[in-house]
């Protein structure tokens, strides 16, 4: 079940709020000694996260299905996808699996109880686990918000508390809101460089079936970051630009367009590969002011990549 994006959090009691972790989503299955990580793009992550695995082992009861996040804190327990993302070069990061629904339990469907009853089998289920509640924040809106940007964290979701468990749909008893601007975008080609492989890479969205030019994007690219890229996109070369609105009249402002003149300088490729992008904002042309790299993701498919609010 997904979130609608949302400019403001809902008001009054009939919801709850809980931290918009910065990580995988992920369902995690124990079936007797048989466990499992799933991402939302139904991509097997098992062997991905060992230490998630042997939590899930940890807990008591014979057969679960939760609903949760991987998520790397840092040594003062700050999330960062970067680290998610080259765990092998971030040793200091900790690798967690924080749960906010369980979906079955030891052969009890519980997709068709409200969230406030399937939240509430959670503590105990958890008890003696390693696996971390993602627990309700107190207070108002306001309040939550406020918290939530002192200690620096992505956003918040607003969760009715009498919604059913809906897979796959985008719900609006399920509501984001994000506290700085990032979202996926979608890989279309790059611009080589001799020495690093990757200059810049190219990345929009879907509207419809068109793929939209949004930025190129090169903050945030290290060199490591760079190969391991060039690795998953030089298999998915080809001749003809993806992008529906490319060439641009010009190069934008903030040095976000193509033009015509440089389209020869790049290599296009199967938009198949999602990135995460950090930015300050969208400009009137449509592009990202100030993006950042976050890292690639694994677990949306780019068909599913729109321009979020």
């Amino acid at each position: 079940m997904l979130a609608s994006a949302s400019e403001t959090l809902p008001l009054g009691n009939a919801w709850t709020y809980e931290i918009k972790w910065d990580g995988y989503r992920a369902l995690a299955v124990k079936d007797g000694s048989s466990v499992r990580l799933i991402s939302r793009n139904e991509k097997n992550l098992t062997n991905d996260y060992p230490t998630v695995v042997s939590a899930l082992r940890s807990i008591n009861e014979k057969a679960v299905l939760l609903d949760g996040e991987i998520v790397a804190l840092d040594r003062n327990g700050r999330p960062s996808f970067q680290a998610l993302q080259h765990r092998g070069s971030h040793r200091v990061h900790q690798i967690v699996f924080y749960a906010f629904d369980v979906l079955h339990l030891n052969g009890r469907d519980l997709l068709q109880e409200p969230l406030t009853r399937r939240k509430a089998q959670l503590p105990a289920l958890l008890e003696g686990s390693v696996i971390r509640l993602s627990q309700e924040l107190s207070g108002t809106a306001a309040v939550v918000v406020q918290a939530v940007k002192d200690v620096g964290l992505e956003g918040v979701v607003a969760k009715r508390r009498d919604s059913l468990y809906v897979p796959g749909e985008r719900s609006g008893d399920w509501q984001k809101l994000k506290l700085e601007r990032q979202q996926e975008f979608v890989v279309g080609g790059y611009r080589p460089d001799g020495s690093l492989g990757i200059d810049a890479l190219l990345v929009g969205y879907y509207e419809g079936k068109k793929l939209l030019f949004a930025s190129k994007l090169r903050n945030g690219l290290i060199p490591h970051t760079r190969r391991e890229v060039l690795a998953k996109l030089k298999p998915l070369h080809i001749e003809k630009c993806p992008f529906a609105n490319l060439p641009s009249e010009g190069d934008s402002r903030w040095g976000g367009g193509v033009t015509a003149e440089q389209m020869h300088e790049m290599q296009w490729v199967k938009p198949e590969v999602v990135v995460q992008v950090r930015f300050v904002e969208w400009t009137a042309e449509g592009r990202l002011r100030l993006p950042k790299f976050l890292g690639v993701r694994m677990d949306k498919k780019a068909s599913h990549v729109t321009r979020e609010p």
